[in-house]
């Protein structure tokens, strides 16, 4: 019988730390889509990775945190934003991914792609795509 409990015991502390992850999940920083509302490049490549996979229509390609702030610039400066409609997000240990509209003053629409994971503690942008609808 002792055997029993000793093993039931174990089963217990095995199963309820069975959940625990070594890494948690976090949410993604209300900033970015707050930065993708009114198109700040600025605001938003302080969330970039040193290096961001970029898909911005024809540029597609691996680019420094620099360069894949001027493209984002470039983008917002010829297509100036009217509204971001965040649509799903969701993940799991240490990634987090975001789905979105990204609606412009010329009536186009955009859907917007992020995949964060978490690096040194800090939630960073490792890839970003803007694809028309």
């Amino acid at each position: 019988m002792k055997k029993f409990k000793n093993l039931l015991f174990f089963a217990i502390l095995v199963l309820s730390f069975s959940g625990v992850s070594a890494f948690p999940i976090f949410d993604i920083p209300p900033k970015i889509f707050d930065a993708m509302k009114v198109g700040n490049a600025t605001e938003l490549a302080k969330f970039f990775n040193s290096s961001v996979e970029l898909v911005i229509l024809d540029k597609d390609d691996v680019y420094s945190k620099q360069q894949a702030e001027q493209i984002l610039k470039s983008f917002f400066e010829k297509n100036k934003t009217k509204s971001f409609t965040l649509l799903h997000q969701g993940g799991k240990e240490g990634a987090q991914y975001a789905i979105g509209n990204l609606e412009t003053i010329a009536g186009k629409i955009y859907r917007v792609y992020f995949l964060v994971k978490e690096e040194g503690g800090k939630p960073l942008i490792h890839q970003m795509r803007i694809e028309e609808e």
